[in-house]
């Protein structure tokens, strides 16, 4: 009986019956009843004429109680017109349109109320300038997207029991709700017995009840209590574009990282300082994006110490090399560059015990050393000798400020050393994968069923952070950092690299050497890519082979001979073939 009262309700609600009264109940009640249900329910398109009949009554009351008053009204009105305008107060607008607007019709419902006060409400043609402007200054208002939007989710409140109860959520309800520049978001209060995972896993279906685009529904937990949460719906992807990087925001270790902005608009900040970090993601997820943020930053800190591995020729890390202390680009390279940071770790972590210190603070004079890894499983399978090394790194290595920072398109067991390195990993960045499974890989198990569902982001460089103070899944974007940004960071600080600390050197100068060379150093790309162009045949060099020789991007290949064309230094003799 129960079921079939709901399934008639409905019916009622997409087929409305005629009104029709109750014999016993008095007709005066049951039209006023109906009236102010309609006003009720509309009262946001009346809002212009309800103001204009507020001010109608003002004026009246006010001219025949205290017709002496007007010079007060006008002083406020001026006072509320400035504010509306240039602060947007005391209604809180932030957009230039909106505070035209309010000052507006702050201004003309002042000024008339003023004259009104003074003269008397019925003196021409106070009633008709009135009316005039109730409709003139009433057209912004109904066309207001916002306003239309607050429409939408009060009607969405009110609808919200049947539709919970159709969803499979029955006796959940919506507290409050708050629309904004994106969309809107609700405080939710379950039914007991109902949690937060409940309502996770009929996203899908809440998206299908609501109508709104896949992918547009968020859940967020509510942390002072199990019985609520949120959840924000997104009529616009705030992340639909890319945001350029606005340079490093760090100038310490100390200082959080600024990754990107979350969809509320919030900066992204994570501490590094004695935290080992993973990025993960499939190919094309933006791995690089975010790499080349947290590098930019750390190369902007005096007291850090980079030193890179890059198994894929230096292909990822290179334009980093004028700020790199070290860069080991072969599997005995990144042998040995490990190696020697558990040997820096090690003499570190005896001269505090014997200071009676805890932690090495980092410093300029002894600063800390980060180990970015790009391709973490291309380390483990072509250079099995490493990985000791590399987990001895990262169980002991955040006292003494050795972290590591890896990057891996899939952390798997096998790759990660049966997850001994990811365990100790306490900031993780998950980028977009292509198996549900691999979100628990590359965050931890069970995440994904809480809501850190990285297999629907939809764009390079949206990402989900783990890490202190990062508990809930909140999508986010990584700036945009491009081979110009790359480019002009690390020559802008090249030479404001610190050196490892005395204690340190001297460890590295007194342990064994290898019987191969060392590693010569780095070639500037920029002194190499003309050197080639003018030692090129008379045929030309194609860009692949000044791609091999400079060890460079093909994009910073094409703009710097655009450069040289331009300035007259270079020329392309046939397709695709270039010389000096």
């Amino acid at each position: 009986m129960r079921a079939y009262g709901r399934r008639h309700r409905r019916w009622l609600r997409r087929n409305p019956q005629p009104l029709l009264f109750v014999p016993d109940e008095p007709l005066l009640i049951a039209g006023l009843a109906a009236i102010g249900h309609a006003l009720f329910r509309y009262r946001s398109e009346l809002a212009p004429i309800t103001a204009g009949i507020v001010l109608a009554v003002a004026g009246s009351v006010s001219h025949a109680t205290h017709p002496d008053v007007w010079p007060m009204i006008a002083i406020l009105t001026i006072a509320a017109s400035l504010g509306a305008a240039l602060r947007g107060i005391p209604w809180g607008i932030t957009r230039t349109a909106e505070r035209a607007y309010a000052a507006m019709t702050t201004a003309i419902a002042g000024g008339w109320l003023t004259v009104a006060t003074a003269a008397g409400m019925s003196r021409t043609p106070l009633p008709t300038i009135l009316i005039v402007a109730v409709f003139l200054l009433g057209v912004p208002w109904w066309a207001h997207r916002r306003r239309r939007a607050r429409v939408r989710v009060d009607r969405v409140i009110n609808a919200w029991p049947n539709l919970a109860e159709t969803i499979g959520l029955a006796g959940s309800r919506v507290m409050s709700a708050v629309v904004d520049t994106w969309g809107w978001q609700a405080l939710m209060k379950l039914r007991p017995g109902q949690s937060v995972a409940d309502v996770i896993a009929k996203v899908p279906a809440i998206e299908s009840a609501l109508g709104t685009r896949p992918g547009a529904v968020r859940v967020e937990s509510d942390p002072s209590h199990a019985g609520r949460c949120t959840m924000r719906v997104l009529a616009i992807d705030p992340h639909a574009g890319a945001i350029p990087w606005p340079g490093p925001t760090a100038r310490s270790l100390a200082d959080p990282i600024e990754l990107g902005v979350f969809e509320d608009a919030t900066p992204v900040r994570v501490p590094l300082l004695r935290r080992h970090a993973l990025i993960g993601g499939t190919t094309d997820s933006g791995k690089s994006g975010v790499l080349n943020v947290i590098l930019g930053n750390l190369a902007a800190c005096d007291d850090v110490v980079l030193w890179g591995i890059d198994l894929k020729g230096g292909m990822e890390l290179r334009p980093w090399a004028p700020c790199l202390a070290r860069l080991a680009t072969t599997p005995d390279e990144a042998t040995q560059l490990l190696a020697d940071a558990v040997t820096i770790l090690d003499t570190r972590a005896h001269a505090s015990s014997h200071d009676n210190t805890r932690v090495w603070e980092p410093s300029p004079n002894s600063p800390a050393l980060v180990i970015v890894i790009d391709e973490y499983a291309e380390l483990a399978d072509t250079a099995p000798a490493a990985v000791p090394h590399a987990e001895s790194v990262a169980r002991r290595g955040r006292a003494v400020t050795v972290d590591l920072l890896a990057a891996t398109q899939r952390p798997t067991q096998k790759a990660m050393g049966g997850g001994a390195l990811r365990s100790q990993m306490s900031v993780r960045v998950c980028l977009r994968v292509r198996e549900r499974r691999d979100v628990d890989l590359i965050l931890d198990k069970g995440m994904l069923a809480t809501g850190w569902h990285a297999h629907t982001l939809d764009a390079p460089g949206k990402f989900y952070l783990l890490a202190d103070g990062h508990n809930q899944p909140r999508r986010a974007r990584a700036y945009l950092v491009t081979d110009k940004d790359v480019h002009e960071t690390a020559t802008r600080y090249a030479d404001q690299r610190p050196d490892l600390d005395p204690l340190s050197r001297a460890a590295l100068d007194h342990q064994p050497k290898a019987l191969d060379p060392p590693r010569p150093e780095t070639p500037d790309p920029e002194r190499t890519l003309l050197m080639a162009l003018e030692q090129a045949p008379e045929d030309g060099l194609t860009v692949p082979e000044l791609i091999d020789l400079t060890g460079m991007r093909r994009t910073w290949i094409y703009d710097r001979l655009r450069a040289h064309a331009t300035a007259g230094r270079a020329h392309q003799v046939t397709r695709g073939h270039w010389r000096a």
